[in-house]
């Protein structure tokens, strides 16, 4: 028997390939399906099951076309409704693998049709749980996500507790966990940078596992301090329950070379997004007039899922040369198919054209240091929520990079002013959103907090009164 978790960092997300006397199991596979494919190839393997441990809202998942491609079939837990064809399970059915059984425990909680898959080895033995997003390392899934009718997400919490006690809990606490999500994921709070566990070590850690427990607490604390969460999420569901276009025909058309001039032209006359996905670096010395970055070096597919709100928005990329088609699959993964095209050699052909180009200001944290002892200065600090209220700069003003827009009234047109994030990334995204809406003015500290800590700039750890409300 083999187990592999293929753990892509920028979704924290982990897919699953089981492997047994020559028959393959994938669990919530990417949508790119290929290396799947070629892996079972190498190990001389038929894929013969698609396990999806619930509708993905944070992904596309490749289900729909390895099944396509393999002729496998895609198997839900109990209460799933897909509009595609495939195996809706019982609670306990067992599937055999080669000389292993999986089993599908129904979960629900997260979503109604949540379920965990327990592997059992060769003896029969209870190895390892697959748990999506039913058990998080350190966390649970959150339960606002499937929210329906009179279902509310208080109802989602109770039936994540029970699913918790009544199917997970009494397993052995040698049972390997392996999640659906990692630390950075948006479908839960508090999840360990670790992506493999074992269930004994997750009893004795994990806040929402404790035996003494009460139902009415665990719906309080799994429900207390929920993030909004992206606007994306709904669309990515509708894709995973109803079908989506063959990634193939994402690619094809999404890398399509573009001269500067086509390039304008289709910007113009489509309203397309000019999304420039190079370094934040490059982006601040030159980038194409109200194009916004989100660079591939970071947390790239969740901050275009929150930041561009319509999976349908025409898309037009500016890439360095070779990352084209990287690019066209990590939208892909969070539903944005709408990509027309990239920019023909870059940045850099655009600016030999003669073709105006914008710059974004930005000093280091050493000359920001002086600035703030020479007088007031307008800061706004765009990490998130809690990682203001841990430490910040004084009088700063906090407008998390999530919801940039809602802050816009906060943000003065005319007088310059700074802003930040943790290192250097969210800082220029959110520097782009503001100059594409007009805002000029704006001077980026680089480097970010961390620079701003080695530069000694006295920071402060409570909430001031200057700290911006939505």
């Amino acid at each position: 028997m083999k187990v592999d978790q293929i753990y892509t960092g920028c979704l924290a997300q982990g897919a699953y390939y089981i492997e047994s006397a020559g028959e393959v199991a994938i669990i919530d596979p990417l949508r790119e399906v290929e290396p799947y494919i070629k892996r079972a190839e190498k190990d001389g393997a038929t894929i013969k099951y698609i396990f999806e441990t619930h509708f993905h809202a944070d992904f596309v998942s490749g289900h729909v076309t390895l099944s396509e491609l393999t002729g496998a079939p895609i198997i839900y837990g109990p209460s799933a409704k897909p509009a595609f064809d495939a195996v809706i399970a019982t609670d306990g059915q067992e599937f055999k693998l080669g000389n292993v059984r999986i089993k599908v425990l129904h979960t629900p909680g997260h979503t109604m049709e949540s379920a965990t898959f327990l592997l059992k080895d060769e003896t029969g033995k209870d190895y390892a749980i697959f748990s999506g997003d039913t058990l998080f390392l350190g966390d649970v899934g959150r339960p606002d996500l499937a929210q329906k009718g009179d279902i509310t997400q208080d109802d989602l919490a109770g039936y994540l507790f029970d699913s918790l006690r009544e199917k997970i809990m009494p397993l052995a606490d040698d049972v390997i966990v392996y999640p659906g999500h990692g630390a950075g994921s948006a479908c839960g709070k508090n999840m360990m940078k670790e992506t493999v566990d074992t269930l004994g070590n997750q009893k004795q850690m994990n806040y929402a596992l404790r035996a003494d427990m009460t139902k009415a607490e665990f719906v309080k604390e799994v429900t207390d301090g929920l993030a909004p969460p992206p606007q994306y999420f709904p669309l990515n569901v509708k894709m995973n329950k109803e079908g989506y276009d063959n990634i193939d025909t994402v690619i094809e058309k999404g890398t399509k070379a573009l001269n500067p001039e086509a390039f304008e032209s289709l910007a113009n006359s489509v309203e397309a997004l000019v999304l420039d996905v190079r370094h934040q670096n490059d982006f601040i010395q030159g980038h194409i007039p109200r194009s916004i970055f989100i660079g591939l070096d970071g947390g790239f597919a969740p901050w275009v899922g929150a930041l561009i709100k319509d999976v349908k928005q025409p898309i037009l990329l500016v890439t360095d040369k070779g990352m084209e088609e990287e690019a066209v699959i990590r939208l892909s993964r969070v539903g944005f198919d709408n990509t027309l095209g990239y920019l023909e050699g870059g940045f850099e052909a655009w600016k030999d054209t003669g073709k105006t180009y914008d710059t974004i200001s930005s000093i280091s944290a050493e000359t920001f240091k002086s600035r703030l002892e020479d007088g007031n200065l307008q800061v706004f600090d765009v990490r998130k929520d809690s990682e203001f209220a841990s430490e910040h700069i004084e009088n700063a003003k906090n407008a998390s990079l999530e919801f940039i827009n809602d802050y816009l009234s906060e943000i003065p047109k005319e007088d310059p002013f700074y802003v930040h994030c943790a290192g250097g990334y969210r800082s220029v995204i959110a520097a782009s959103i503001l100059k594409s809406r007009g805002y000029h003015n704006l001077i980026d500290v680089a480097g970010g907090m961390k620079a701003i800590r080695e530069a000694g700039i006295p920071l402060t750890d409570f909430i001031c009164p200057s700290t911006i409300k939505k």
